[in-house]
């Protein structure tokens, strides 16, 4: 760490310190304001900055004071001021006050103001100081070094009254010619003089012009001179006060997407919600921790070291004492009571207070609530960091010591923090153990499993002295279970597998048991090629047969991945088997679980499994077994989905993810999983803009696999309205192996992306990518099978028609193949659902429409025929997007056959879908198809209010970005709403609905 002389030089020179508002920017900075537009409005309304009031008109005050803290984002604001001032015809001006110390320039800021004016009106400044000869005091070239003595001060007093007087007229005869905007920045270190100038400013304003002093609030300690003549000022009839606060986390998350586009989605995901965290709506805090996570691959662990030596400016102009306390709260974090310090500081009452004192009057620690905390967390942060590594070590083992002894208050986490910081691991592993168990019992899962596998990693330390008493197969699995609740799985199996392979050859057969059980049912909920079921078989053979509570948690697991290999008698009699024993040990979560397993078994009526399942619910509830009442909850919606009774599928999910969140494990296994099967229904419905809700993970910060599974639901309403999904099908297509629902759902998407003339076989090649990888981590005839060939023969007929001679033989031969799979997997099912029905004729019409197109010699009646099935099928699955898309081919097959009626009112049906979700790319195909919509008769339906006003933004000719930015809404929700206008005006396009609008008086 740099020593105080250097980190005062950066600081000097850093852009928090040194800025100006015109100046070039060193760190990472937005190209676009954020989170600022309110504080904006604000000031321009105050100085009456805008178009419609005329310059300076209508303002309610002649000056602004605007506070906040340094980085907060102050030069920012008035940049975009000077911007907007500049485009309604103000002059600017600006002057800044610079950290001097003792050597301060008096009236510095108003020789910069005087040598911009004299730079751009040279004959005003002439004319004012040939009236005002005071004004000449503060031309830049007068105050430069040169060899000549100035003279010996003579009426100072009638001098200073001259200069402010002089510098008024200058302003207001600069007023004159336009109206003027002064800026003052960084006043806290103005001298006095300075503060004097502005006083007579303030109290005498300048007609035509606008003032705005801006200052550091964190600066104003209780003995800064600044601090008593603000609120003077801002008691003053035309003085405004405006505090800029910290940005709200969403604005911050905009800055960081703003900031970093070239982080990979996990990553940036990971980074924003650390960020957010640690910068508190500081934007240059912000900046600064991006700039380092761009530069070490989305590390932001450390702080950068030009923002330590920035921050640690200010533990330099701490005595002593204040430093000595200052540095041992930094090992507490950002907060740390007075009965801690008292404790670790090593200071009697006396010295402590006093040193308290002049950290909480230098804005270091602020008082609350009995105790104190950084002024901003990164401050602590630094101030750590610049620990010697004694002074660490020390500073944990008293606050270790405090709170084992009870000295001072404090948690399980914080003893195991300080402990293991202080290399006492026996108090760690034992604290750790305790943490986690505590942060289980609240549902916090991923802090449970960061604690537990701090405590597994202290059990495997060859430093502790301790004897070794603890099962390492129990707290693995308690590690693994809160892996699994917070929606990681696949870490909980391989955090297992790391134990198994370290167990050694003698331990007891019931650790392996435990953990070799736990680990097939963390891998049955993921996607892999492993033999759960052998794996589960052996955890059975190893359990004792007096092992009571693990034996019936094992017989209980088993049970489990036996029905999800279809075995249900098996998985009957080894559930049963496990809810005898669990209730006669009174161990009503593993009874909860089995009845749950029993109950789901599709070896029965589906009325009867539904009742089941009811009841199981209800007992897990009872019995507080959340994982099984998830479960439970889960596998009804999903026999409501699988017959296709959307309604009570949704009923079902939402429960299971109400209560999933409301058990703070929103990612556990069937909650998360709820969610993203509720979103794909919304999306199959229609409802696009509740499963957007559903998919919006803004202020959370998913696992990479569950952003990726509500990504492939995603990616196919945004590919559907036109948007560009390359990249993002790239990213999914690297989880395919992890989770084959993302294979199934953006294989699809990946096909039609990939779909051209130039290679006609792309989306085949994207097929057979999927097929191989399903097939291997499931089975070869998976029903999804039959989707995916659809899509496949559908990507390739809409290519047909521009395929050459050449190849049309080989395209055709590989429909016929694609065609006989799917229908091999329609034989390995026999209780086809409403969706596979659908998919299965739609992979027959695909078939005859390729054949159809590549001159095969089909009949059009057998043609029309069969998409009229296809319609039938998606109309009574409520599949609002394919059914759209089906109405599309329908209609152009009905064309060819001359029934132009029966076409186009097809087509308006496909028209009138594709209005409401916005789908770009589908009414294009609608136009290129010649299809124009059937007028009808009745009344036309009236606009929403919220229509209206668009309808009128898009008839003066906005496009929907700058309709977005003045109404508040997002680009996407304006699309939306003219898809609507142009559905209820019957227009094809924008200018057609103008014209309409106009015609029926809806605009002026």
């Amino acid at each position: 760490m740099a020593d105080p002389a250097t980190r005062q030089q950066r600081a000097d020179t850093h852009p928090m310190t040194g800025h100006a508002i015109m100046a070039p920017v060193v760190t990472p900075t937005s190209r676009v304001m954020v989170g600022r537009d309110a504080e904006l409005a604000e000031l321009c309304s105050l100085l009456g900055v805008s178009v419609s009031s005329g310059a300076g008109a209508g303002r309610t005050t002649a000056a602004v004071l605007l506070g906040g803290d340094a980085g907060v984002g102050k030069t920012r604001l008035l940049t975009e001021l000077r911007d907007v001032a500049f485009t309604e015809g103000w002059q600017v001006v600006a002057g800044h006050c610079l950290d001097f110390g003792d050597s301060a320039l008096p009236y510095l800021p108003f020789t910069e103001v005087l040598g911009r004016l004299a730079a751009d009106q040279p004959d005003l400044v002439a004319e004012v100081s040939s009236v005002h000869p005071a004004l000449a005091r503060l031309q830049p070239g007068r105050r430069v070094l040169s060899g000549d003595l100035p003279q010996e001060p003579s009426g100072s007093t009638l001098d200073r009254a001259e200069l402010f007087e002089a510098l008024h007229v200058l302003l207001v005869e600069a007023a004159r010619r336009g109206p003027l905007l002064l800026v003052v920045e960084d006043a806290h270190w103005a001298d006095q003089s300075t503060r004097d100038m502005l006083s007579f400013l303030f109290s005498r304003p300048v007609p035509g012009a606008g003032l705005v002093v801006s200052y550091r609030a964190d600066d104003l300690h209780r003995r800064h001179p600044l601090r008593r003549q603000v609120a003077e000022w801002a008691r003053l009839r035309d003085v405004g006060r405006v505090q800029l606060s910290p940005l709200p986390e969403s604005a911050v998350r905009d800055l960081v997407a703003e900031l970093a586009p070239e982080l990979p989605e996990a990553t940036l995901r990971s980074v924003t919600a650390d960020i957010v965290s640690r910068a508190e709506g500081n934007a240059f805090f912000v900046e600064e921790l991006v700039g380092a996570a761009v530069s070490y691959d989305g590390r932001t662990d450390e702080l950068p070291v030009d923002l330590a030596d920035v921050l640690l400016v200010r533990l330099d102009r701490l005595d002593d004492t204040a430093r000595q306390v200052v540095r041992a709260a930094s090992v507490s974090g950002r907060r740390v009571s007075h009965e801690m310090l008292r404790a670790v500081a090593g200071l009697d009452d006396t010295a402590l207070d006093t040193g308290l004192r002049g950290a909480v009057d230098l804005n270091v620690l602020v008082a609350d609530r009995g105790d104190y905390a950084f002024r901003h967390a990164l401050l602590g942060e630094a101030v750590y960091d610049d620990l010697l590594p004694g002074e660490r070590v020390r500073l944990h083992s008293a606050y270790a010591a405090a709170l084992t002894s009870g000295t001072a208050p404090g948690t399980a986490a914080e003893l195991a923090r300080h402990a293991r910081a202080a290399m006492d691991l026996d108090i760690a592993l034992d604290a750790s153990v305790r943490a986690g168990r505590e942060a289980a019992q609240v549902g916090a899962p991923d802090e449970a499993a960061q604690h537990l596998q701090a405590a597994l990693e202290l059990l495997a330390d060859p430093r502790r002295t301790a004897g070794e008493s603890t099962d390492v197969s129990k707290l693995a699995v308690e590690a693994g279970d809160a892996l699994s609740a917070a929606g990681h799985p696949a870490r909980a199996a391989g955090l297992v597998g790391e134990q198994l392979d370290r167990l050694p050859a003698d331990a007891p057969p019931g650790w392996r048991a435990r953990l070799l059980s736990a680990r097939a049912t963390y891998l049955y909920v993921v996607d892999t090629d492993e033999d759960l079921l052998a794996m589960s078989q052996q955890a059975v053979d190893l359990v004792p047969e007096d092992a009571g509570g693990l034996r019936a948690r094992v017989l209980a697991n088993h049970a489990r991945i036996l029905g999800g290999y279809e075995r249900y008698d098996e998985a009957q009699a080894y559930g049963l088997e496990a809810l005898a024993l669990a209730e006669r040990l009174d161990l009503q979560t593993i009874a909860s679980d089995a009845v749950t397993t029993v109950a789901g078994l599709r070896n029965a009526p589906v009325e009867r499994v539904r009742a089941a399942l009811a009841d199981a619910v209800e007992q897990a509830q009872g019995a507080g077994a959340l994982p099984a009442e998830l479960r439970g909850r889960f596998l009804l919606a999903r026999s409501h989905q699988d017959a296709g009774e959307w309604d009570e599928a949704v009923r079902w999910f939402r429960t299971a993810v109400d209560r999933a969140r409301t058990g703070r494990v929103p990612w556990a296994p069937y909650g998360f999983e709820a969610r993203w099967q509720w979103a794909a229904i919304e999306m199959l419905r229609g409802q696009w803009d509740v499963a957007e809700r559903l998919l919006d993970t803004t202020g959370e910060v998913p696992p990479p696999i569950a952003a990726a599974m509500l990504d492939s639901v995603g990616v196919v309403m945004a590919q559907a309205r036109g948007e560009r999904v390359a990249t993002r099908l790239r990213v999914l297509r690297r989880v395919w192996d992890q989770e084959i629902a993302v294979a199934i759902g953006s294989a699809g998407v990946e096909m039609l992306e990939v779909a051209s003339v130039e290679d006609p076989l792309a989306p085949v090649r994207v097929h057979e990518a999927a097929v191989e990888l399903l097939s291997r981590l499931w089975h070869p005839w998976f029903s999804a099978r039959v989707r995916l060939s659809a899509t496949a023969v559908g990507a390739l007929a809409h290519v047909a028609p521009r395929v050459g001679s050449a190849r049309r033989a080989e395209v055709l031969a590989v429909v016929e193949r694609l065609l006989g799979e799917g229908r091999t997997t329609v034989e390995h099912h026999q209780d086809w659902g409403p969706e596979g029905r659908a998919w299965s004729d739609r992979l027959e019409a695909e078939a005859l429409r390729a054949r159809w197109l590549l001159g095969a010699g089909v009949e059009l009646e057998e043609l029309t025929a069969a998409w009229r099935a296809v319609e039938q099928g998606y109309d009574a699955l409520g599949h609002v997007l394919e059914l759209a898309r089906t109405r599309v081919v329908l209609a152009t097959v009905l064309r060819a056959r001359g029934d132009l009626t029966a076409s186009r009112e097809v087509a308006d049906l496909a028209r009138a879908t594709a209005h409401r979700l916005g789908l770009t790319p589908m009414l294009e195909e609608l136009r290129s198809l010649g299809s124009t919509p059937v007028r009808q008769s009745a009344e036309p339906e009236s606009l929403t209010p919220r229509e209206t006003e668009i309808l009128a933004l898009v008839a003066q000719g906005r496009s929907n970005g700058e309709i977005g930015k003045q109404l508040f809404i997002s680009t996407k929700t304006v699309s939306v709403h003219v898809s609507n206008i142009l559905a209820k005006l019957g227009a094809a396009g924008r200018t057609e609905a103008s014209a309409i609008a106009r015609r029926r008086g809806l605009v002026e």
